[in-house]
């Protein structure tokens, strides 16, 4: 302790007697911090939680998602996908707004969500990084509705098919229930009991296509919930900026005395070893 006490003692006479240099280091870093603040443009950043869409009349074990997640990420880090966005809302490729769409975008896979794909997003105003995320989800929509056109009128057909089918084994069963009570004809009661087990089953199978073309199981690529845009910019943060700047320039500004106080004294030493020499 009694070192440490010398030592901090010795620190506060050497900080007393370079204070000039100390204090010219500390205020040049809190005007550097002040500037920076005021040249840098602030960026707001957007997050948002995309839902890949499904048709779910896939065979069983197969994926019944538009387009499997890891063709999703991939997708979105493509940078042709990226200038059609851009394109969609006006923004040339080559342009500062651009590369900061392009810089900032983070995207996070959430496997056991959905899944669900995480986007984060800058941009140079709240509006426009909301209208980034906005874009980048429009064009992923667009995309996904082309992939779902085909499975859907797949699907429809095969709903439509056993909807016929239906009307037909009803048909064909009203008319050997007739045969049966008229005529009590036995052959036709085997072949009744036979066209009721097929209704039953096509009708289970009608209701298994409408539940699964149902919104609860077939849907669009979407937002789970709207575009949310903190209050206040990302980047840079004045509370985080200005601590930063103090704390270096505390530290800068000790470093700034110690080393001007080792100067000083190797000045001293060397002016004494000169007398010396002189001397003799």
């Amino acid at each position: 302790m009694q070192r440490d006490d010398i030592y901090l003692i010795d620190m506060w006479r050497l900080l007393r007697r370079e204070w000039l240099w100390f204090v010219a280091v500390f205020v040049a870093m809190l005007l550097a911090t002040f500037t920076f603040l005021s040249v840098t443009r602030p960026q707001w950043q957007a997050n948002a939680w995309i839902q890949i869409g499904q048709v779910d009349t896939a065979p069983a074990g197969q994926d019944p998602k538009v387009e499997p997640l890891q063709r999703v990420l991939e997708r979105l880090q493509l940078i042709p996908f990226q200038n059609q966005i851009l394109q969609s809302i006006g923004i040339a490729s080559n342009t500062p707004d651009a590369g900061l769409y392009r810089k900032s975008l983070k995207i996070e896979p959430l496997p056991y969500a959905g899944p669900l794909v995480k986007l984060t997003v800058r941009g140079h105003s709240a509006q426009q990084a909301k209208q980034f995320a906005e874009a980048t989800v429009a064009q992923l929509q667009t995309i996904h509705r082309g992939l779902e056109t085909t499975q859907l009128t797949l699907a429809r057909q095969r709903l439509d098919e056993v909807q016929r089918d239906v009307q037909n084994v009803m048909a064909e069963r009203d008319r050997l229930q007739q045969a049966v009570t008229q005529n009590k004809d036995t052959f036709a009661g085997l072949l009744l009991a036979s066209k009721n087990e097929e209704l039953i089953d096509l009708q289970q199978t009608r209701s298994d296509l409408l539940g699964r073309l149902s919104a609860t199981y077939t849907y669009e690529t979407s937002l789970m919930w709207p575009v949310y845009v903190p209050e206040h910019p990302a980047f840079p943060n004045p509370f985080l900026t200005w601590g930063m700047g103090v704390v270096a320039g505390l530290f800068l500004g000790v470093v700034a005395a110690v080393g001007r106080n080792a100067l000083r004294r190797r000045a001293v030493v060397a002016s004494h070893v000169q007398h010396i020499v002189e001397r003799v």
